[in-house]
C-alpha cells in the first residue's frame, strides 16, 4: 500500500483525478478525519471539503496513476 498527500483545487482536477484512479484495477482510498471515500466516485470526493489536504491510498501500483498523484501532491 502507497500513501500520497493531495490537493484537488477544483472540479476540473476531481474530474481529473477519478478518471485516472478509474483505469486502475486496484482499490484506492481517500481519506480526510474519520471518513473514508472511494476515489472512482466523483461524487463521494466532490462531498469532501476540498480545501483540505487528502490522504490517498493504493491498494496496487499503476505508473500513470503515479504520475497523476505526483501532479497534485503536496509538500
Amino acid at each position: 500500500m502507497a500513501e500520497s498527500k493531495i490537493k484537488l483545487p477544483n472540479v476540473k482536477a476531481v474530474e481529473d483525478f477519478v478518471s485516472a484512479a478509474s483505469k486502475c484495477d486496484f482499490d484506492i482510498d481517500i481519506f480526510y478525519n474519520r471518513f473514508i471515500i472511494d476515489a472512482k466516485s466523483i461524487l463521494g470526493i466532490l462531498s469532501m471539503d476540498l480545501s483540505r489536504t487528502l490522504t490517498v491510498h493504493c491498494y496496487g501500483e499503476d505508473q500513470d496513476f503515479k504520475q497523476t498523484l505526483q501532479k497534485y501532491s503536496v509538500a
